[in-house]
């Protein structure tokens, strides 16, 4: 693949800056050496070094944000591509795309339910009430599995903060990452933005993560330092089908507040992460009517009253705004942050 000018300038700019600046791994690790990593964080992380013989490189190109790791000619683009988050690695062949679209966000819980996402949207699936927590309860879900290599992962804090993340600098990013303003991508990515500086829910606190390292921060400010990061891991290799689980244990959590962090389609990694007060969090063991096993991470509201009472929730559980807690699961990308 060719590169621009501008693009190998960037490039060059960051590996030198990966010499001499904290990596992200190393970040967390200064700033939690009692919390592991979740599979599904490091899934995302990546670390840029040098050696003799091979290089590795992070850098916004034409086709958005690219990191090649081997060779000249041997690089990976990581970025928003047509229909979805797309990972293209040249010596593999076409992108591939993982189905992404605009639309409305499950977890934010200001918007109103559509009547086709009652019938189409997998994330249906997740809500259920809290009193479903207990052992032999059966559950229809769906947990999609999307391989780490074509998600896009974290670019260091010094190259995120350097890009605008902004509505008000739409014309400047999509001219940075190639994207034509009419486009699907374009959609996908002012919709993570305009969410980004959208109101919350009266009382939390809420915070876009556009790096691993901003990520700790957010919530090791909210919930001190003593913290853990939990994620739900599901012990296949591709999405599963709709099917039967059923709980074989369910373990409540000490905390009754927690950060909540939603992984949003945009070029790179960005989570929106929201403080939650009022809230039960549980790492639930379920195994699948075809044997796949989960530890999947739920978390209960127990305060819906602000919600839209149009959210997907109260149409899928027929129950109202701040008469029962509701719970839900998160997918494999989202992180749960709770003091210990």
């Amino acid at each position: 693949m060719k590169f621009s000018l501008l693009h190998v300038s960037t490039l060059l700019s960051l590996a030198l800056l990966g010499c001499h600046a904290v990596t992200p791994d190393v970040y967390w690790k200064s700033m939690l050496p009692n919390s592991p990593m979740p599979k599904s964080v490091k899934d995302l992380v990546y670390t840029a070094g040098w050696t003799d013989e091979k290089y590795t490189m992070v850098g916004v190109g034409s086709r958005g944000v690219e990191v090649g790791a081997g060779t000249p000619g041997d690089q990976t683009d990581v970025g928003v591509g047509r229909g979805g988050v797309a990972v293209h690695t040249t010596h593999r062949g076409k992108p591939v795309c993982v189905g992404v679209h605009p639309g409305p966000d499950p977890f934010n819980y200001l918007y109103a339910a559509s009547a086709d996402q009652l019938k189409d949207d997998p994330n249906v699936a997740l809500f259920f009430l809290e009193n479903d927590l207990h052992q032999g309860k059966e559950m229809k879900l769906h947990f999609t599995k999307v391989d780490p290599t074509q998600k896009p992962t974290f670019l260091p804090r010094q190259t995120a903060d350097s890009i605008p993340f902004s509505s008000n600098k739409l014309p400047q990013i999509y001219n940075k990452f190639s994207i034509k303003p009419d486009s699907l991508e374009a959609k996908i990515m002012k919709q993570t933005l305009t969410q980004c500086e959208s109101e919350g829910i009266k009382g939390e606190e809420k915070y876009c993560a556009t790096s691993l390292e901003s990520m700790v921060d957010f919530s090791t400010t909210k919930l001190g330092k003593k913290v853990k990061a939990i994620s739900t891991e599901v012990n296949v290799k591709e999405s599963t089908p709709l099917q039967k689980y059923t709980i074989e244990g369910a373990k409540k959590l000490v905390a009754d507040r927690a950060v909540v962090c939603h992984r949003k389609n945009y070029a790179y990694a960005v989570f929106y992460c929201h403080k939650t007060v009022g809230t039960r969090a549980y790492v639930v063991s379920l195994v699948g009517e075809n044997g796949n096993k989960a530890k999947a991470v739920a978390v209960c509201h127990k305060d819906t009253s602000k919600w839209n009472p149009k959210h997907l929730a109260f149409k899928v559980l027929k129950v109202k705004p701040g008469s029962v807690p509701v719970c839900h699961f998160l997918p494999e990308d989202h992180v749960v942050w709770v003091p210990y």
